[in-house]
């Protein structure tokens, strides 16, 4: 896990769970799981360090994107021995959620509390469909925008449409998410794994991932926006 750490640099598990931002108890819980490799011992006392810290970290962004412990705990099984705290961040740039909030677990009557009215089978279908909910077991998971789902299905337009519209989006935003991470897996990561790189270039390209993440959504609001009025343009040329 790279150069040994300064003595200044180690933390305790309450320091641990203080910078990746768990409870202890959760800290102890993924470490006994074996998420995080075996601390260093002075004496009684158990330390850890940056490449503890960032492996916790990246535990977290897979949590967010939905990944069971089982899950998590193959993917960190497959990790390499002698990954670096940089190979490690950049990993989690990558996996970082591109929504700002999580998934959120809830029953039938706290769902129905958020819409404000009684959902039908068709509304919890249509939202279903849209991607904005997951039936779970005892109740449902949520996605963070389920609030355009609940607006679109209480406007007085036919629900085919709705959903008709939701297939369109889903299946182009799934080709353009698909083609856009290739890009910036060849072309941007690519080139940088196979070259010498200092860890403060690591740290750079580490920040420059989140900038060009919203960069990136801003584009394609406005592509789409563009792309919508030369739609107009020509079917008013008609």
């Amino acid at each position: 896990m790279g150069a040994p750490p300064e003595e200044s640099d180690l933390l305790t598990i309450d320091g641990l769970a203080a910078a990746v931002g768990l409870t202890v108890r959760t800290t102890r819980y993924y470490a006994s799981l074996g998420l995080v490799p075996p601390p260093i011992r002075r004496g009684r006392v158990a330390y850890y360090h940056a490449g503890h810290r960032t492996r916790l970290e990246l535990v977290r962004a897979l949590q967010d994107h939905g990944f069971t412990l089982q899950a998590i705990e193959r993917y960190v099984a497959r990790l390499p021995a002698d990954a670096t705290v940089e190979d490690l961040a950049l990993q989690r740039a990558m996996l970082t959620s591109w929504t700002s909030t999580a998934p959120e677990r809830l029953t039938h009557r706290q769902l129905e509390k958020q819409a404000g009215r009684r959902l039908s089978d068709t509304d919890l279908q249509l939202l279903v469909r849209l991607g904005l909910l997951d039936s779970l077991d005892g109740g449902y998971l949520a996605m963070p925008n389920l609030r355009i789902g609940l607006d679109l299905i209480d406007l007085d337009i036919p629900l085919d449409s709705v959903a008709a519209a939701g297939d369109a989006i889903t299946r182009h935003m799934a080709s353009l998410a698909e083609e856009l991470t290739t890009i910036l897996r060849d072309e941007v990561l690519g080139p940088y794994r196979s070259q010498p790189h200092a860890p403060e270039d690591a740290e750079r390209l580490e920040r420059t991932l989140p900038q060009l993440r919203q960069l990136t959504l801003e584009a394609v609001v406005a592509g789409f926006q563009r792309a919508a009025n030369a739609v107009i343009t020509r079917w008013l040329g008609r």
